[in-house]
């Protein structure tokens, strides 16, 4: 493999990772406050492509007031998916949440083609995000680029929130014990659904960015990607946000170089990533980033 080609490769790995990162924070957030696993996270993921595809199609917005309310939007169904989904069983046993986060996500993919329709549509990427950039043999998308700056941004400003204000403390304070922190004064209402809000939005920026590297729209487009992300974030060590980033860049990683490498196993890239989840449980369950933590019953 010649150095163009193994940075073209590593361009490639760098946006898909990043991608996979946007998504995997908002799994990784929800867990690390309510310990539940937000199954729903890749149709949200989906929700914003939509949501941008039609502002920019039918309402004839500028894409980046689009993509705006696209996020808006999105952060606004994950409250509601909070509130009407998850809420009234906070206080069930844990297997009741997980079912309703399956139901949801099954439900949503069903309005989905309901109300989109099974036919896939082709996503108008916005010019800024399709020039094609070539530096000596190596050439990419311009949309490459902006991904993972614009997820090392959203990092910076999260981790800023949850470290230095208060409702960040308040964040830290709920996933580390609820009813103490209720004794401290703290809404978990309020934070739960602030929390919610955020991993969808961050779910919105994901599915417009993928939609722009990927201009296909399905109802089942975010399956998949969402059961990566999750994957990433358990790899990364799944409560911990940089431990999330971790995990999807790295999995994005492995992803493109297994396909550049050995191109006969690239129908495998999928099943690849289950492997690697297996393989990060039986070795390190607590993931790269992740702390070993006594399950409360």
């Amino acid at each position: 493999m010649t150095l163009g080609l193994f940075t073209q490769h590593l361009v490639n790995a760098l946006a898909l990772g990043s991608l996979y990162a946007l998504i995997a924070i908002g799994y990784t957030m929800v867990y690390g406050i309510l310990r539940l696993i937000n199954f729903a996270h890749g149709e949200i993921f989906m929700l914003g492509g939509y949501i941008a595809f039609y502002a920019v199609t039918i309402f004839f917005l500028p894409w980046w007031i689009a993509f705006i309310a696209a996020m808006v939007l999105t952060g606004v169904f994950g409250i509601i998916v909070e509130r009407a989904a998850y809420r009234p069983l906070r206080n069930s046993p844990r297997i009741s949440i997980m079912i309703s986060a399956i139901g949801v996500s099954f439900l949503m993919q069903s309005l989905a083609v309901l109300i989109f329709g099974g036919i896939p549509k082709s996503f108008p990427v916005p010019l800024i995000f399709d020039r094609v950039i070539s530096i000596g043999e190596v050439s990419f998308m311009s949309v490459s680029i902006f991904i993972p700056v614009l997820t090392a941004f959203l990092l910076i400003v999260l981790q800023i929130i949850v470290r230095k204000t208060k409702t960040g403390i308040a964040m830290r304070a709920c996933s580390t014990d609820i009813p103490a922190a209720r004794l401290m004064g703290v809404d978990v209402n309020k934070i739960v659904m602030f929390t919610f809000a955020a991993g969808s939005l961050l779910a919105a920026v994901g599915g417009v960015m993928w939609s722009s590297r990927f201009p296909r729209l399905e109802p089942v487009m975010g399956m998949m990607p969402g059961l990566k992300c999750f994957i990433a974030a358990v790899i990364g060590g799944i409560g911990n946000i940089s431990g999330a980033v971790l995990g999807g860049v790295f999995l994005g990683f492995i992803e493109i170089m297994l396909v550049a490498t050995m191109p006969a196993l690239s129908g495998y890239r999928d099943a690849f990533a289950f492997v690697l989840l297996i393989i990060v449980l039986l070795v390190k369950p607590s993931g790269l980033l992740g702390k070993y933590q006594i399950e409360k019953v």
